[in-house]
């Protein structure tokens, strides 16, 4: 795996579970109070708004919902729910005790969702309705354990959601997931948080039909990575041969979740291409991968190492590689964070984990959503690494 300290390289972390908690709540306190919002004005909702600062509210509806990115509020509730298992764990509210619970706030979420998509789960991206499957069954498991409602709401979402992945996946081009409605395009977008959903909710055979097909149709042979999918073209199929770090991993969640000696295997290669491909030079720093969309990459690929690293059927190499991956970019979203500036975020964290935010976000830019969720997922992975593993890591 790359060299971990460089000159170029964030100064190496001594950040305890405690700390990295710490610097997640605070992440969680920039985002809720700075892109957090009752949909409309009505009680009881909460979304979170595209960018910062918003456009002034004209008399148009449109123009008062404001843009609509559906997969990255599901990523929001992502977010929330590892804040609420932190909530769980320590009986200490993230934004304080007269406040609403992370747990509560996700809840708030899934059903503001629904009534901004107006009243339908559905989407025409499967993959957006993927992510959000995904981070609703985790938080129906914290909702169970915490004995807290919206239970029910959450199996409405599985059965709503459910077929809608039934018929994505099919048999066009060997297998795979469609990417949307259209019908047009299979990818890893679509194929692998599907996938990782199937498995999660006990449809295991096609769970693995579908890494299976990624692995023979997507998998760069000598990389070692997934490129992005596949579409019709000129009577063949044609391989969009695009490299996005958040690809890489459900495909790694999957794995996991699936176990068997064979996926395991295919798990540590996949982490060790990871810190070969698709880290900034000299470093085990997951690059960045922009704005907008791309604004989460990054971030949902951390999440998914830190799994890896927590899993102790993997080779101690292989979780002690994913460790550092975790710990060294989240370390650098820290390191790069603006404090107490003209802005309605504070902290504010960049897109890019080796160039400061105050560089990144010059004043008077506006500030996306996906970026700052991005550094609170990178906050939250790191915060969840296993104490041995911390050790062995710390220079």
């Amino acid at each position: 795996m790359p060299t971990h300290e460089t000159p170029d390289s964030p100064a190496a972390s001594t950040a305890d579970a405690t700390e990295w908690a710490a610097r997640a709540d605070q992440a969680a306190r920039s985002v809720t109070h700075g892109f957090g919002r009752r949909l409309l004005f009505l009680p009881g909702t909460h979304i979170a708004a595209v960018s910062l600062p918003t456009a002034g509210l004209k008399r148009s509806l449109k123009s008062r919902l404001g843009p609509w990115h559906y997969w990255w509020q599901a990523h929001y509730v992502d977010c929330l729910v590892d804040a609420g298992r932190r909530e769980l764990a320590t009986k200490v509210k993230f934004d304080g005790a007269s406040r609403p619970s992370a747990g509560r706030l996700a809840s708030r979420l899934v059903t503001t969702i629904r009534l901004r998509n107006l009243l339908r789960f559905e989407n025409h991206y499967y993959d957006d309705m993927a992510w959000l499957a995904l981070a609703t069954l985790r938080l129906d498991k914290l909702a169970e354990e915490s004995a807290n409602s919206g239970r029910r709401r959450n199996a409405v979402v599985r059965k709503r959601l459910t077929p809608q992945f039934d018929s994505a996946s099919t048999d066009d081009f060997g297998g795979g997931t469609f990417w949307s409605t259209k019908r047009d395009f299979k990818n890893t977008p679509a194929t692998a948080p599907v996938a990782l959903y199937y498995s999660r909710t006990g449809h295991r055979s096609k769970a693995q039909a579908l890494v299976d097909w990624l692995d023979g149709k997507l998998l760069h042979p000598e990389r070692g990575i997934f490129l992005d999918g596949l579409r019709p073209a000129n009577g063949g199929i044609q391989i969009d041969d695009a490299v996005y770090t958040y690809n890489q991993g459900p495909v790694l969640g999957a794995l996991l979740e699936l176990g068997g000696e064979h996926n395991l295997g295919r798990a540590t290669a996949l982490v060790a291409a990871v810190a070969r491909e698709l880290t900034l030079p000299g470093t085990s720093v997951v690059r960045g991968d922009g704005t907008g969309d791309g604004g989460l990459f990054t971030g949902i690929l951390l999440r998914y190492l830190a799994l890896a690293a927590r899993d102790e059927r993997l080779p101690e190499p292989t979780r002690t590689a994913a460790a550092y991956l975790v710990r060294d970019t989240a370390e650098a979203f820290w390191t790069g964070r603006t404090e107490g500036r003209e802005h309605p975020l504070s902290p504010l964290f960049s897109f890019d984990p080796l160039r400061p935010a105050g560089e990144t976000y010059p004043p008077g830019t506006a500030v996306e959503l996906s970026t700052q969720l991005q550094a609170w997922m990178a906050f939250e992975a790191a915060a969840t690494l296993p104490q041995q593993l911390r050790h062995a890591i710390l220079p």
